[in-house]
């Protein structure tokens, strides 16, 4: 593995982790929310409350990240395609074209020829 791709694994690995704190604490924070507008809960009952919440909206952020990779890899698969197309159709023109002006030469050398003669 080359320097920069583990530079750049790295720093995923940072980022991966850095979001998973910020969906962490975003939950606990509307875990928090939740528990205040229940007074009569517990201490105990708060942070069974808590943990519930956040381990559901974790798996929430975890399956909606899920959806996203697999959507990303979909559109970029269609956009590759639809480059290739393009590419090939380009390719084509452009051999018709020189193939155009080449049988045009051809034929302009051949009538100078001709009215040389």
């Amino acid at each position: 593995m080359s320097r920069g791709t583990e530079h750049r694994s790295s720093v995923h690995t940072v980022e991966g982790y850095l979001l998973a704190c910020a969906h962490r604490d975003q939950a606990q924070r509307e875990a928090g929310t939740l528990c205040a507008r229940m007074p009569w809960l517990t201490t105990a009952q708060a942070q069974d409350v808590t943990r519930h919440y956040v381990e559901q909206r974790l798996e929430v952020s975890r399956n909606t990240l899920r959806e996203i990779i697999e959507r990303t890899a979909q559109i970029r698969q269609e956009y590759e395609d639809r480059y290739r197309t393009l590419r090939r159709d380009l390719f084509r023109r452009h051999a018709a074209a020189a193939c155009a002006v080449i049988a045009c030469a051809a034929g302009v050398g051949t009538l100078t020829g001709l009215l040389a003669r």
